[in-house]
C-alpha cells in the first residue's frame, strides 16, 4: 500500500542491527528515514580459522583451511557493545521497533534453552561452534545431497536451480553428523545464527528469559533461501533426509523447533534480561530475522516487484520480487515471503565481483583502484580485444557451478593494467545481465535497476560501464548502511507503526523520506554496437569455458547479446528515483 500515513508521531525510533562477518553496527533512524544514531562494534575474536591464534588456543588440532568458524558470545557482546554507544546519541527511550539482519547460512547447534553447544563441556569440539556463512567444509555433503535429490526428482530441487550449495543449512548439520557423531547427538536444536539472536532478544532461557524453543521464530527468508524449506511444503520429506543419513531424517522430525514468520512480521517482544543489557525499553517490538544482503532491498527503497535489488561488494547479490513463482535454472531460490511479506522473492549472485577487481589491483601491484579507473578509461570499450570471464570463484548464476574458474583471453605485448582492469569491470558487467537474461527469459519481470552496497559509491567507472551493458539506468542510494537501514524499516514494520512494508519503505527510505535522491546512473557510456559485440564476446568465452553446465545452455547467445532488450515505461508506482538525472 502506497501513500499510507505513519500512525503517530515522529518522535518514535527504530534501531537495526547489521550482524556482518567481522562486526556489528547498530543505526537508530526515524519515521522519515533521518539518523539519530550510529555505532559499530567488532566481535572481539573474529573469524575463528585456520593460521589463528585464536583457533589454536581452542582446538587441539588445526582447523582445515575450508572452516570459518565463530564464537557466540561475540554476537552478543558486540551488539551490548554497539546499541550502548549509539544510545550517546540517540534516545533510546524512544526505539519501538527492533530489526535484525544476520549472515546465512550462519548454523549452531544449542541446548534446548538456547545455549549454545561451544558453551558446554563440547567447547573443546570444533563440531559445536557455530559455522560461519563462509565455512566451506561441507562440499562433499553437498554434491551427495545434490545427487540424491536429482536422482529421486524431489520436487523442490528447481527452486534452487538444481543445486544444493555447500554453505547451506543441511549440508552443514550433515558434516557434523558424519565428522562428529557425539557432537551432533547432544545438539538438541539447530538454528541459524539470526534466529537465534532473536531468540535472544525475546527471551531465551539462556540469555535470562522465559521462551522456550518450541516458541522460536524462524525467518522465512533464511530457512526459505538456505534451508530448503516452502511455505506450501516445510522441509525437505523425511524419506529423503533419512536416505541422506538416518541422524539428519532425526534432526527434521525433532530438532527443528519453532514456527517461521516473514521478514517485518514481529517475532515478539524485546525481554526484559536483553532489555537491560541494551538500554532499550522491553516490550519493544522485535521483527524477525532477514538475511544481510536481503535488508539491503528495503534497504534501498524497494518495496515493489521488478526491481533488481543489486548488492555488490566482494562479491554479488542480486533480488528481485514478483507476484508469481517461476521455476528457473540457474536462480539459487525463489522464496514466498522471503524477502518482504506478500511477495515471492528471487536471489541470484556473482562470485566474485570487488574480490575481481581487487586480484588485478594486486596482480598490476597499483596502489590504489582510483588509479587503476583512470587507466582504464584511457581504454576503449572491449579493452582492445582482451575477454575476461568472471568465474574467478565459480559461477552462481546462471550455471550454479562453483568449480568453473574465469579465463583471459586475447592477451597481447600491448596490454597494460588499464586494459585489465576494464575488461574485468566489463566481465563483470556482463554477469549481471546474463542473469538479467535468465530471469526475464523465465518470465520474471525486470524493469528497474537499483545498486547498492560499498562498490557503487567506490567505483564510478564499473557503474557506468554496467548501465551501458544493461541499456537502463542504474539508481544508486545515496545511503551509508543499506542493510542497518532495511533492517531498521523491518523493525519499524513489525513494530505496527506503519501500514505494512511498503508505506514504511516508502516513508523511510523512499519519495516520502529525507533520504538524498539516489544518483541516477545513464547507460550512455557506450553505444549499442559496442555492447553487442562486447556481449557477443563475453559469451563466446563462456561457451569454450564451459559448453554446458549446470543445465543451462551456453551455446546459445541470449537475446541481449546481441542487442539489449527495451526496458519498459516504469509501471505506475513509487517514483524510481527523487531528483533523477536527465
Amino acid at each position: 500500500m502506497s501513500g499510507g500515513a505513519l500512525v503517530t508521531g515522529a518522535a518514535a525510533l527504530f534501531l537495526g542491527l547489521d550482524f556482518g562477518t567481522e562486526s556489528v553496527r547498530a543505526l537508530v533512524v526515524d519515521g522519515r528515514g533521518r539518523v539519530a544514531g550510529s555505532a559499530s562494534a567488532r566481535y572481539p575474536h573474529g573469524q575463528i580459522v585456520a593460521g589463528r591464534d585464536v583457533a589454536a588456543t581452542r582446538f587441539a588440532a588445526p582447523l582445515p583451511r575450508t572452516w570459518a568458524l565463530q564464537d557466540p558470545d561475540d554476537w552478543l557482546a558486540a551488539a551490548v557493545e554497539a546499541v550502548v554507544a549509539v544510545g550517546r546519541e540517540a534516545d533510546l527511550a524512544e526505539v519501538v521497533g527492533i530489526g535484525v539482519d544476520f549472515t546465512s547460512c550462519t548454523v549452531l547447534p544449542t541446548l534446548v534453552d538456547g545455549t549454545p553447544l561451544c558453551r558446554t563441556e563440547w567447547a573443546a569440539h570444533p563440531h559445536a561452534w557455530p559455522k560461519l556463512w563462509k565455512h566451506h567444509g561441507a562440499g562433499a555433503q553437498a554434491h551427495r545431497l545434490t545427487a540424491l535429490a536429482a536422482a529421486r526428482g524431489e520436487p523442490w530441487l528447481p527452486r534452487y536451480g538444481g543445486v544444493i550449495g555447500l554453505e547451506w543449512f543441511f549440508p552443514k548439520i550433515l558434516e557434523v553428523i558424519e565428522g562428529d557423531p557425539e557432537v551432533a547427538a547432544a545438539t538438541e536444536v539447530w538454528l541459524e545464527g539470526g534466529d537465534w539472536l532473536v531468540w535472544q532478544l525475546t527471551g531465551a532461557p539462556a540469555w535470562g528469559g522465559d521462551r522456550g524453543s518450541e516458541h522460536l521464530i524462524r525467518s522465512t527468508c533464511q530457512a526459505g533461501y538456505k534451508g530448503l524449506w516452502s511455505r506450501a511444503d516445510g522441509f525437505p520429506a523425511r524419506a529423503y533426509l533419512d536416505a541422506a543419513h538416518p541422524e539428519l531424517g532425526a534432526v527434521a522430525a525433532g530438532r527443528l523447533p519453532g514456527c517461521f514468520l516473514a521478514p517485518g512480521q514481529r517475532a515478539g517482544s524485546l525481554a526484559p534480561a536483553a532489555a537491560e543489557r541494551l538500554g532499550v525499553p522491553a516490550g519493544v517490538a522485535v521483527s524477525t530475522a532477514v538475511i544481510d544482503a536481503h535488508a539491503g532491498v528495503p534497504g534501498a527503497g524497494v518495496s515493489e516487484p521488478g526491481t533488481l535489488v543489486m548488492v555488490l561488494g566482494t562479491s554479488g547479490c542480486h533480488m528481485v520480487m514478483a507476484e508469481q513463482e517461476h521455476l528457473i535454472a540457474g536462480v539459487a531460490g525463489v522464496v514466498a515471503d522471503g524477502i518482504l511479506p506478500g511477495s515471492f522473492g528471487y536471489e541470484t549472485g556473482q562470485a566474485a565481483v570487488g574480490d575481481a577487481f581487487e586480484w588485478v589491483r594486486r596482480l598490476c601491484g597499483t596502489p590504489d583502484h582510483a588509479t587503476l579507473e583512470r587507466a582504464a578509461r584511457e581504454v576503449a570499450p572491449g579493452a582492445d580485444g582482451l575477454v575476461a570471464v568472471d568465474w574467478f570463484n565459480g559461477c552462481r548464476t546462471p550455471l550454479m557451478d562453483g568449480d568453473l574458474r574465469g579465463a583471459l583471453s586475447g592477451l597481447d605485448l600491448h596490454h597494460g593494467p588499464g586494459h585489465l582492469y576494464r575488461a574485468v569491470l566489463e566481465a563483470s558487467a556482463c554477469g549481471v545481465a546474463w542473469i538479467v537474461d535468465t530471469l526475464r527469459d523465465g518470465g520474471v519481470l525486470v524493469d528497474r535497476f537499483v545498486a547498492t552496497g560499498g562498490l557503487p559509491r567506490e567505483n564510478a567507472l564499473f557503474m557506468e560501464i554496467l548501465a551501458a551493458v544493461l541499456g537502463a539506468p542504474v539508481e544508486v542510494p545515496q545511503i551509508d548502511e543499506g542493510p542497518a537501514m532495511g533492517a531498521a524499516v523491518l523493525g519499524a514494520v513489525a513494530s505496527g507503526r506503519f501500514i505494512g512494508a511498503q508505506d514504511a519503505i516508502d516513508a523511510m527510505v523512499g519519495a516520502r523520506s529525507d533520504v538524498p535522491a539516489s544518483l541516477v546512473i545513464e547507460p550512455d557510456l557506450m553505444t549499442r554496437d559496442e555492447v553487442r559485440d562486447l556481449r557477443r564476446r563475453y559469451h563466446d568465452a563462456a561457451d569454450r569455458l564451459a559448453p554446458t553446465a549446470g543445465g543451462a545452455e551456453v551455446a546459445a547467445v541470449p537475446r541481449s547479446a546481441c542487442a539489449p532488450a527495451p526496458v519498459p515505461d516504469p509501471r505506475p508506482g513509487p517514483s524510481p528515483a527523487r531528483g533523477a538525472s536527465s
